[in-house]
């Protein structure tokens, strides 16, 4: 029961639907409190709402329970990072990664919390206290300033430094990560309006000399004036910034010809040809992190899966710098995710893949991702299916569920069966006993379930007919009970069981028939059959409805009615449902 509540736990999971998943996963705890994969699941629900001291209390559990456990220390680290406590995640992925060295997950996770680490640590060390000299300098009139000053006028019309002071205006504690960018230091001179000794871009160009330009001046100037005014004044040199910005752009157009390029190869399936012009457009452009994939791409097809792999977990790193489109950082997850896929099959290991494949869904809730994870999910639980299989044991199993059986121990045996059939999910039998313990225990819905199984694993096994019909007669679901008997003498013409099960059917439906019920068996038969989607597709049937009609006023139409096999059978269901008596 506990297994089948953390199944229904990891679907919900799986489909997004995370406080779904969260209830499942407690309703298993609460059966198997021992259990420390539920923790891991449910602190991985709790993360995923963002929801993180429960996230680290249940990955703290799963760690107590399974030291040697490497995802454990995955879940408490991604818990203490979720909390903003940088050093704990660190410490955590660390002692993840002494008990499997060579775990992806661990390693990707440590690096992540390690450059958060550096970064809250930078940032503290930046932060200016409230009112501070450079926070003023950063305030409304800031724009007006920097367009008032000829040296700063000409970078307004560079996106990149618009970007930047917009970061610093909202934010003044960032100015750390603009220092080594000299327009930045022109601006905050400019804004502070003290001199600074700034290295400009052409001062290690020797400059061509050309005089002084005389400006126009008012004819009514004094002399003193106009001497003044012929000084040269000094004005920037736009040209080197141009410059530079045109080699950029020609390096990023170049960029562009080259992925195409390698495009056109990886179509032709020339991977060498490709990888060559994937490369080169990286040397060219390192912040366009799709030339990374597509390299990725291209050694996920020549099953080079490591390099595929360095390049994805680059390109996530590259791309969270540059803050680049959440979907690009999902690709390059999604693209290692598949090439941990791959190496599964040989490592029969699935976990760093579903992984990677959850925190592709959490930077975006793409469908081809989804499905790869619940594919992941599905081998990684066939293998442990593969692994698990043992018949001997499971007839040993079973045999331990005959005795508690035997001694009314139902709860006892419903265990020693459930560990038969994951020992065995083709056994009939044990899903034949199973269904005969939910009978006892009052669960109808369980055993119903398991003896549908038992059928279908063995169409020819009589007591997988006897044991759904008797608790479809025990629901008082008295003609689908009739029909499942029948079916079962198809197999077993001669099977007493079954013979007894069409007889006692066909005493309740003729008391049916006979209005031999009482008021209160009637109302009880009623009430159920009315829940019945095929008794309300008859009722609500308008053929049927005459028929009914004809049958109490026009007995001579009634009669015709009888003779069409398929309305017989209509009226026959309605019978046995105490929704129709005949007298």
């Amino acid at each position: 029961m506990a297994d089948e509540a953390k199944a229904k736990g990891n679907a919900a999971f799986s489909a997004g639907n995370y406080n779904e998943a969260i209830r499942h996963f407690t309703d298993a705890i609460s059966l198997a409190p021992a259990n420390h994969v539920l923790y891991s699941n449910r602190s991985a629900a709790y993360a995923s709402l963002n929801q993180y001291s429960e996230a680290l209390t249940d990955a703290q559990k799963t760690v107590d329970l399974k030291p040697d456990w490497s995802k454990g220390y995955s879940r408490l680290g991604a818990a203490h990072h979720g909390l903003h406590q940088f050093d704990d995640a660190v410490s955590a992925y660390k002692r993840g990664l002494e008990v499997d060295p060579n775990n992806e997950t661990l390693k990707s996770g440590l690096a992540d919390a390690q450059s958060a680490q550096a970064a809250a640590s930078a940032s503290s060390r930046s932060r200016a206290p409230p009112n501070n000299l450079f926070g003023d300098a950063f305030g409304p009139d800031m724009w007006a300033k920097l367009t008032a000053d000829p040296a700063t006028r000409l970078y307004m019309q560079q996106p990149d430094f618009v970007n930047m002071m917009k970061d610093l205006q909202k934010n003044p504690s960032n100015l750390n990560l603009y220092l080594k960018d000299q327009r930045v230091m022109q601006a905050l001179s400019v804004l502070l309006n003290i001199k600074m000794q700034t290295h400009m871009p052409g001062d290690d160009m020797e400059m061509p000399d050309s005089p002084p330009k005389e400006r126009k001046r008012p004819a009514d100037e004094t002399e003193s004036v106009k001497e003044k005014k012929r000084e040269p004044e000094p004005e920037p040199e736009p040209m080197e910034v141009n410059d530079e910005e045109k080699e950029i752009k020609e390096k990023k157009a170049q960029a562009q010809k080259e992925k195409e390029a390698g495009n056109a190869a990886y179509k032709k399936k020339d991977f060498e040809t490709a990888i060559a012009h994937y490369s080169k457009a990286i040397e060219l452009d390192d912040a366009d992190i799709s030339f990374l994939t597509n390299r990725a791409a291209v050694y996920l097809e020549m099953a080079k899966y490591d390099e595929c792999i360095k390049d994805c977990e680059k390109a996530v790193e590259r791309g969270r710098e540059l803050r680049s489109d959440y979907k690009m950082v999902a690709r390059a997850l999604t693209r290692k995710g598949t090439a941990l896929v791959k190496m599964a099959k040989v490592s029969k290991d699935y976990d760093p893949a579903i992984e990677t494949f959850q925190k592709a869904l959490t930077e975006h809730r793409n469908p081809d991702t989804l499905k790869k994870l619940n594919d992941a999910e599905r081998a990684k639980k066939e293998l442990e299916q593969q692994e698990y299989y043992d018949p001997e044991l499971a007839e040993k199993e079973r045999e331990k569920g005959n005795e508690c059986f035997k001694e009314q121990k139902y709860p006892d045996a419903i265990k020693h069966y459930t560990e038969a059939l994951r020992r065995n999910p083709k056994d009939a039998k044990a899903y034949s006993n199973r269904a005969a313990c939910y009978t006892k225990l009052g669960a109808m819905p369980e055993g119903l379930k398991d003896a549908e199984k038992c059928i279908e694993i063995d169409p020819k096994f009589s007591k997988g007919y006897t044991r759904k019909g008797a608790i479809q007669f025990f629901m008082k679901e008295f003609d689908k009970a009739l029909e499942t008997y029948e079916e079962g003498l198809k197999h077993d013409p001669k099977n007493p069981e079954l013979l007894e099960g069409v007889r006692s059917c066909v005493q309740q439906i003729n008391r049916a028939s006979r209005g031999d019920l009482t008021p209160d068996e009637l109302k009880e038969r009623q009430a159920k059959a009315m829940q019945d989607p095929e008794i309300q597709n008859i009722l609500t049937d308008p053929v049927m409805a005459q028929v009914l009609k004809d049958l109490q006023e026009n007995p001579k139409a009634a009669q015709d009615h009888m003779k069409n096999p398929s309305v017989m059978n209509k009226i026959q269901k309605l019978i046995s449902a105490g929704i129709v008596q005949m007298r």
